[in-house]
Formats: C-alpha cells, sequence, structure tokens
C-alpha cells in the first residue's frame, strides 16, 4: 500500500503527552470567550427584535450541538488521530469530503483566532477605566495601538505552542482557572440583583428612554438567533484535533468533548440568564445599537471599582485564553492533510525537539494574522463570527453524515466505536443531528443572502464558498502530485494515519 513520504521511518512524530483534564482545558478554553461575553448581548444588534428570547435561542442552540458533540465523540474513540474531522470524514466517506470538512473549519477557526484577538485590547482598555487608569485607557483605544497588541497576543501563543502541548497545556490550565473565578463574579452579581435596581439607575442618569423595546415574534427571531449563538458552542471540536496527542485516545477523546460541552454548556445558561436578570434586555438592545457592549460593563454600574476589575479582568482572560488551544487545533489539521498527500508536504514537518508541526502553526497564524487585518479595516467583528457559523455548520453536518457513512465505508473503524456501540442509537443521533443543523444552516443562510450589505463581501455565504472553491483548486493540484509519485489516495485513507 502506498503511503505519502512525510510518514518515512525516522521521521519525527506528534507525541501523546495529552492528559484528559488537558484536552478538556483545550476545548473549554477554546469555548469560553467572547462567545459568553459577547455574542449574547450584541445578539440584540445582529438579530433585531430577539428582546426576551435570548435563553431560548441558547437551548435550540444546545441542541444540535450537543448531537454535534455526540458524533465527534463516536468518531474520536474509533480515529483518535491529530486533524479529527478531515481523518474522520476521509475514512468515513471520502479524501475530498474530509478535506471540504476540514478546510472549512481551519479557515473558520483562523478568522475566529483573529476575531479573537482583534477584540482583545477593548477589554482592557475598559478594564483600565475600570480602574481609572484614564491615560492607558485612552492609549489603548488607539486603532494602532489596538493592531499592535492584537498581532502581539497572536504571535505570543504561536511561540507557546512551537514549544509543544505540554506549554499549552500548562498555559491553558491556570488561565481557564482564573476565567471561571472573574466570571463566577458576573454570575454572583447578576443573580443578586434584579432589573427594578437597574431601572433606578437609569432613571436616576436620565437614561429612561432606553428602555423602550419590543420583542418580535417567536419564531421569526429565535432560529437566527440560535444560528448566531451555536458559534458559541464551537471549540470542542480542538480536542478532536488533538487526537494524535492525546494519551488513551479512545477513552480521553469522548470523556473531553463530554466534559467541555457539559461543563460550558452550563456555565452560559447560568451567566447569561445572570446578566439578563439585573440588566432589562430593552437596555442591552438599545446600548448595542450604539456601540458594542459586555456583560461586565452592562454590570459594573452594581458593583464597586474593585469588583468591577475583577470582572473585566476575567473578561479579557476569557479572550486570551482562547487561543492557544485553538492554535493548537487548527495546525493540526494543516498537518493531517498533508501527511495523507492532499496539501503541500512542508505542512507534515515536525520540530524534532517539541514534536510541534511547526509549518502548518505558522500557515494557521499567518490566515488568522489576516483575520485580525480584515477586522481592522472593515470595523465589525461580526462577519468572522458569521463565516465561523457558516464554516463550522457545514463540518458537523458532515461529521454526521461520517457516523451514518462509516459501517459501510470502512466496517473495521466502525468496530471501534466506543460511544454509543448500539447502532440504532448512533442512526438516531446522526439523523436528529442532520436535521437540527441543517435547519441551522438553512436560516443563517437565508439571513445573511437577504441581508442589507455594502457588497458581496460582507456576505459570510460568499466569503464561505470563494474559499472552499480555493481549497479545492489546491486539493487536486496536491493529489494530482501525489499520484504522479504513485501515491495512492484511497489506499491511504482506507487505514488511520501512523503514530
Amino acid at each position: 500500500m502506498s503511503t505519502p513520504e512525510s510518514a518515512g521511518a525516522g521521521t519525527p512524530r506528534l507525541r501523546r503527552e495529552l492528559g484528559l483534564v488537558g484536552l478538556a482545558a483545550a476545548g473549554i478554553g477554546s469555548m469560553v470567550g467572547a462567545g459568553i461575553n459577547i455574542v449574547p448581548f450584541a445578539l440584540q444588534r445582529s438579530v433585531p427584535g430577539i428582546g426576551a428570547y435570548v435563553l431560548p435561542a441558547y437551548l435550540l442552540a444546545a441542541i444540535p450541538a450537543v448531537l454535534a458533540a455526540l458524533c465527534y465523540a463516536m468518531l474520536g474513540s474509533a480515529m483518535p488521530r491529530a486533524g479529527g474531522s478531515y481523518v474522520y470524514a476521509s475514512r468515513a466517506i471520502g479524501p475530498y469530503t474530509g478535506f471540504l470538512a476540514s478546510f472549512s473549519q481551519w479557515f473558520g477557526l483562523c478568522i475566529a483566532i483573529g476575531v479573537v484577538s482583534y477584540v482583545i485590547p477593548p477589554f482592557l482598555r475598559d478594564t483600565a477605566r475600570a480602574a481609572q487608569w484614564m491615560d492607558l485607557a485612552r492609549t489603548l483605544d488607539d486603532r494602532n495601538v489596538r493592531l499592535a497588541l492584537a498581532l502581539g497576543f497572536l504571535w505570543v501563543f504561536v511561540l507557546v505552542n512551537l514549544r509543544g502541548v505540554r506549554a499549552v497545556t500548562r498555559t491553558l490550565v491556570p488561565l481557564v482557572a482564573l476565567v471561571f473565578l472573574c466570571s463566577g463574579l458576573v454570575v454572583i452579581t447578576g443573580f443578586s440583583h434584579g432589573a427594578d435596581e437597574y431601572r433606578a439607575l437609569l432613571g436616576a442618569r436620565g437614561e429612561q428612554a432606553m428602555l423602550a423595546g419590543v420583542s418580535g415574534d417567536f419564531w421569526r427571531v429565535v432560529p437566527p438567533a440560535a444560528a448566531v449563538l451555536f458559534s458559541s458552542f464551537i471549540g470542542f471540536d480542538v480536542i478532536a484535533q488533538a487526537g494524535g496527542e492525546a494519551k488513551d485516545p479512545s477513552r480521553t477523546l469522548p470523556l473531553a468533548i463530554g466534559l467541555a460541552i457539559g461543563t460550558v454548556g452550563l456555565f452560559y445558561f447560568a451567566f447569561t440568564g445572570a446578566v439578563y436578570r439585573a440588566v432589562p434586555w430593552q437596555y442591552v438592545a438599545a446600548a448595542s445599537a450604539t456601540g458594542d457592549v459586555t456583560a461586565p460593563g452592562l454590570l459594573t454600574p452594581l458593583v464597586s471599582p474593585a469588583v468591577g476589575v475583577l470582572m473585566m479582568s476575567g473578561a479579557a482572560l476569557a479572550l486570551i485564553k482562547d487561543l492557544p488551544g485553538m492554535l493548537l487545533g487548527v495546525s493540526r489539521l494543516c498537518f493531517a492533510w498533508a501527511e495523507d498527500g492532499v496539501f503541500p508536504r512542508a505542512m507534515a514537518s515536525v520540530d524534532p525537539v517539541h514534536g510541534t508541526p511547526r509549518t502548518a502553526l505558522f500557515a494557521s497564524a499567518a490566515l488568522s494574522t489576516l483575520g485580525i487585518l480584515g477586522g481592522h479595516f472593515a470595523g465589525d467583528f461580526f462577519l468572522g463570527v458569521d463565516i465561523l457559523v457558516t464554516a463550522m455548520l457545514v463540518n458537523f453536518i458532515i461529521m454526521a453524515c461520517a457516523v451514518l457513512r462509516l459501517p459501510a465505508h470502512n466496517p473495521a473503524l466502525a468496530r471501534d466505536v466506543r460511544v454509543l456501540r448500539v447502532r440504532w442509537a448512533q442512526v438516531a443521533v446522526s439523523v436528529t443531528a442532520l436535521l437540527g443543523l441543517g435547519a441551522l444552516l438553512a436560516v443563517h443562510s437565508w439571513r445573511d443572502l437577504t441581508a442589507t450589505v455594502p457588497g458581496w463581501y460582507a456576505r459570510s455565504t460568499l466569503v464561505w464558498l470563494g474559499v472552499m472553491a480555493i481549497g479545492t483548486v489546491i486539493y487536486l493540484r496536491e493529489t494530482r502530485a501525489l499520484a504522479a509519485r504513485g501515491g495512492d489516495l484511497r489506499a491511504i485513507t482506507s487505514v488511520l494515519p501512523a503514530e
């Protein structure tokens, strides 16, 4: 059987050094960030009329997210290799489908890394304001300073990733702990105060006019809002991408995915519910129409300056800690493509000292840098969120299809599934996931294609289609080169990549 040249004897390999805690921290670290501190509140602007229906929309978004996580857990238990979604789909359906799913994911997540990097400086600015460091706040408000800081944060965590998965774990675990500690203050503050108290504060400031507003029709606003909020649950897939570096992966990958989605889901509901309990949604809607709003920023009028600083610091840390885990995940996708020969072979190079796919990491960081520049010059990060939602919905739909197709396409691997071993349960989960995810994608695409925008480039669906076309050209070029070298792609993707 032909194999890619990169898999030769003596070639440095990825190292299985990630335990359950490290894997779960990578997933949680990639999920709890902008998705919880910004999106549920900026949603009042992006989906006008959502009003009091934010929590129902979150619940609707959580259902397909949990089903997608179950599909990942099933596939990950049978195919624990770096590159997660690419390996799953290429071995269960076919190499091009695997590439399509993972290239979509890679592009969406790289853009998301750029978005996260770019929104960190405003959180630092607001922290400085809460601490009454006004000179520093004005400096952080400068556009050029914001750009420099965003690029700085991104590339610092590229350097951390270059040191290997142990360095990433040592960075992530304490950051995740600090984020939950500081974010807990938001939950406590929200449930310790009522909306009447906030209305009184607004009355004292003469801002009663900001309390006007009426929720839209439930079925007109909740589904599109759920499609946007679905982005908050994206991140557990990072665990699957690191499958080639997990200890006892058939057990730890599904467990880590379950821990991540369960912990984060419960936290999201508590966090968002607490904020909307204390702050009238009408005020959130009015404030979001004129500028960016965040959970800590909304609650700071109710707390002391010291508590406000801690809450803002927690929000900033929540964004910062997104970066190391997400960079870990996207770089392993490039590595997996190159291992099979469907992407430039240089992406499969591994640092002999730290066991890190260096070139793949730099390529992913370069695309994330373009995401930062795009947000800087476009002036709105929500396009990046919409692109991420489109990309990941497509990816998760293909993962559900992979669960359905695996026994017929690759029965040997299907026998290794360790999660929901009963076939009827696998079919029930994947079919339900397909229906839910497909509905969200249809709603999201319709909203995008019918919205009023300045040009085609502001439509996430069209941008995604263009990027997929570019990816297809790369795939065709590389697979032809592989065939010319005597490689058999079907044979390569009939088994798992080498350890």
